[in-house]
């Protein structure tokens, strides 16, 4: 079975709460919820985690790069996503398939929003469809899997 390893940053666990009209009403135990049925219906398993400190999510990333159990990641770096050179270069460790997901779409936000130093690093990105866009990043990565 495929274990794929998903990451969201900071403020996300104030999901539901935070700016809905932007984000959304789903928490982020709803997101964790509808990510776990669909790694189920694709025979893949999911670990999903949060934090709010850029360091436990670089640890995050290189434990997954040294232990190799993984066989892809999403991740939602959140703020980090445009201001985290940690988070790019601890991604380049990987040599599984990385997808990058947001809830909104940050090209068609603040002119600060629209630059990703995760993008640099992803095969994909998944931008604007909220909570559906976990499910859209699970469906990509089994199919680049399957390949």
């Amino acid at each position: 079975m495929r274990k794929i390893l998903i990451l969201n940053g900071p403020n996300l666990n104030m999901l539901g709460t935070r700016e809905p009209e932007i984000y959304g009403r789903a928490t982020l135990d709803d997101i964790k919820t509808l990510c776990e049925q669909k790694a189920k219906a694709l025979d893949m398993q999911v670990d999903f985690r949060q934090s709010n400190h850029e360091g436990t999510l670089v640890d995050w990333i290189q434990e997954a790069a040294k232990g190799r159990i993984f066989d892809g990641l999403i991740i939602n770096a959140a703020a980090y996503t445009h201001t985290s050179i940690a988070i790019h270069d601890a991604l380049r460790l990987l040599s599984v398939p990385i997808i990058e997901v947001h809830l909104s779409n940050p090209k068609k936000r603040e002119k600060f929003r629209r630059f990703s130093y995760v993008g640099l690093v992803t095969k994909h990105v998944i931008a604007g469809h909220k909570e559906k866009g976990y499910e859209m990043a699970l469906e990509k990565i089994w199919s680049l899997l399957s390949r």
